[in-house]
């Protein structure tokens, strides 16, 4: 109600936001406090006597309590400039021919079911099936509250010890895929990009998508000459949308190499070494001779495979949320 207030609408903005989000994790402590305060009166009441409703209810609000928690703590761990943005997602199988192929496939079901459990939603800008199996290479981006912020957790190398169904002697293989987890950076991007420093290609698209899809060039392929950086787009119906959303996804990862680029100088300056090769992978799913799925940064594990696969990534994603707070 100030005079003037809105007269600089992008100060004003950015202050409701501010706002907004402070009501939000007050909201957040009234829930919990609201809650325990039912549940401490219910106590009280269940101490004269036994009710079978009065007990629903305490369990419901302390269950309520906890999740409403859960949530104030997420949202605690999760104050990274880009952790609230959409996020681009790219799998992408080792070696190993079909079987590596099936496990990118496997792990994108495993993401796909995640999402579907938050809400999120996702969209595929590009998929290349395998030759017998699986997918040689799918990009998507991912839409939801703190999409990047969670899944940025996925980033890096990913084991499957298995017995292959693609082996006639039933022996047993180990996999890897590696996953990339850029934020989409929304909106104007402080990234200048010279024309000539791009070369643009249209193809055909593949896959899904009906005849429309199959019969014209749709599909998309910039490359970045400097860096040597492609991105592709098959997904829109038609070729400048297609066009569009590459260069999105292109800013996106020139943004992302620029923030890499910091991060190593700052690493130099501290004297620290990261092996980036296969052997160093983040996570492993490991399905015979024995069950467990065993987060190497955080040292979560779970034992039941399946359940991750389908789409129980919240302990491992929490876990290295916690392992990144206390090591900063």
């Amino acid at each position: 109600m100030a005079p003037g207030f809105w007269d600089d609408k992008n100060k004003a903005q950015k202050l409701t936001q501010e706002i907004t989000e402070i009501k939000e994790i007050t909201d957040f402590v009234d829930n919990i406090e609201n809650r325990l305060g039912n549940a401490s009166a219910a106590v009280e009441l269940l101490e004269t006597g036994e009710d079978k409703k009065l007990t629903e209810e305490l369990q419901e609000d302390l269950k309520a309590a906890e999740c409403s928690l859960m949530e104030l703590e997420e949202k605690a761990m999760l104050g990274d400039k880009y952790d609230g943005y959409p996020a681009v997602m790219n799998i992408h199988p080792g070696a190993g021919g079909t079987e590596s192929a099936d496990w990118a496939d496997m792990l994108f079901r495993m993401y796909s079911r995640w999402m579907e459990k938050r809400g999120f939603s996702y969209r595929v800008t590009d998929r290349q099936p395998g030759e017998e199996a699986g997918i040689k290479n799918i990009t998507f981006t991912v839409s939801g509250k703190n999409a990047f912020g969670l899944l940025k957790s996925e980033k890096g190398i990913h084991r499957l010890v298995r017995i292959s169904p693609f082996d006639s002697s039933r022996r047993r293989h180990t996999s890897f895929a590696s996953v990339d987890v850029i934020p989409l950076v929304e909106g104007d991007i402080d990234i200048k990009i010279n024309k000539e420093d791009l070369r643009i290609e249209t193809y055909r698209a593949s896959g899904a998508g009906g005849q429309h899809v199959n019969v014209t060039d749709s599909a998309v392929r910039i490359t970045h000459i400097p860096t040597n950086t492609i991105v592709q787009c098959q997904d829109e119906r038609s070729q400048l949308l297609n066009r569009q959303t590459a260069m999105q996804i292109l800013k996106s990862r020139l943004l992302e190499l620029e923030e890499e680029k910091k991060r190593e100088e700052i690493d130099k300056l501290r004297g620290e070494k990261k092996d980036i090769g296969w052997g160093s992978q983040i996570r492993s799913y490991v399905m015979m001779p024995y069950q467990l799925v065993k987060d190497h940064r955080s040292l979560v594990e779970v034992g039941d495979v399946q359940s991750v696969l389908d789409g129980n990534l919240d302990p491992f994603i929490r876990g290295f949320l916690e392992k990144k707070l206390t090591s900063e």
